[in-house]
């Protein structure tokens, strides 16, 4: 008997879900395929420190010592991305090159320069991103121009009373947006440009950090809606307790599992990420092989 994820993967890639780029995408992407995840690599490249919304749990810092997201060693220029991409892609089987911060991808215009040069450079790699969402909609069209193949977006609400306890203040066109105000141009804007980017021939992932006690019982109402927008595939994540939400317990093994089986009967269920840094490169969690830049901290934000 096919197991609901096979049946939900082969629902996915039809009709707008771009079902012979999805399959493409999971044959190669260790983000996309667990089969793939300990034997081919992705290089992140620290291109984006700048960020436009607050999220409660989130610290971005400088260092070498931490291995999560919004951690990155330094802050690189395009041109120094391009090299150190040509440098790995030496080193191992790189597959994947990607922004993902340590800010947000589409609060820096140094992404859009590096994806144009990475076209040029490495055209067989495949290029993927990770944002907020809050400029998807402005920008969809021009990720799809520079041949970018799958978006990462995080949704961690979509009910702007949730989401108002998650967002500190969302920062748009000059004018900062605070508490359920900023949890709806948040929203609106992430699931407008989901359908954008789906529209547009690009494979969407939505990453939702579970926070135990917020929004625990709301995951599954994320996975309804983005499915519905397009998204091919969703990656529910431990929340990782700093900032405000320091206080907060980390979900244990049952609760993430349990999530990740509802949301899996709606949407196929990522579940080997590492959670890991701006900066790395190599194979994800494989010991000796997954990297970071490792250089004393030069730029900062």
């Amino acid at each position: 008997m096919e197991s609901m994820k096979t049946k939900q993967g082969d629902k996915t890639c039809d009709g707008k879900h771009n079902g012979s780029k999805f399959a493409h995408l999971t044959r190669a992407h260790p983000c996309f395929n667990e089969k793939m995840h300990d034997k081919v690599g992705r290089a992140h490249v620290p291109i984006a420190p700048k960020c436009n919304i607050a999220c409660n749990f989130c610290t971005r810092s400088l260092n070498t010592e931490e291995d999560r997201p919004g951690v990155a060693s330094c802050v690189m220029k395009p041109d120094a991305a391009i090299e150190h991409v040509k440098e790995v892609t030496k080193e191992g089987p790189i597959a994947v090159v990607g922004v993902a911060g340590p800010g947000d991808a589409l609060a820096n215009e140094e992404t859009f320069e590096f994806f144009e040069k990475l076209a040029k450079e490495k055209p067989d790699l495949i290029k993927c991103m990770s944002t907020n969402g809050l400029l998807l909609p402005r920008y969809a069209d021009k990720i799809a121009e520079l041949g970018v193949n799958s978006v990462t977006v995080t949704v961690n609400a979509v009910d702007p009373e949730i989401g108002k306890e998650i967002y500190s203040f969302v920062a748009l066109d000059g004018k900062v947006y605070k508490g359920k105000e900023a949890a709806e141009i948040l929203l609106k804007n992430q699931l407008e440009g989901i359908e954008k980017l789906t529209n547009n021939g690009v494979i969407v992932k939505v990453n939702s950090v579970l926070i135990p006690g917020l929004n625990d019982e709301h995951i599954v109402d994320i996975a309804k809606e983005v499915k519905a927008r397009g998204a091919s595939i969703m990656n529910v994540l431990p929340l990782i307790p700093l900032n405000k939400m320091k206080d907060y317990e980390r979900p244990g093994c049952e609760m993430m599992e349990k999530v990740r089986d509802e949301v899996e009967e709606i949407i196929p269920v990522f579940r080997a990420c590492t959670q890991c840094r701006a900066d790395a490169y190599g194979i994800p969690g494989k010991h000796g092989s997954d990297k970071h830049l490792g250089m004393t901290p030069q730029s900062h934000y």
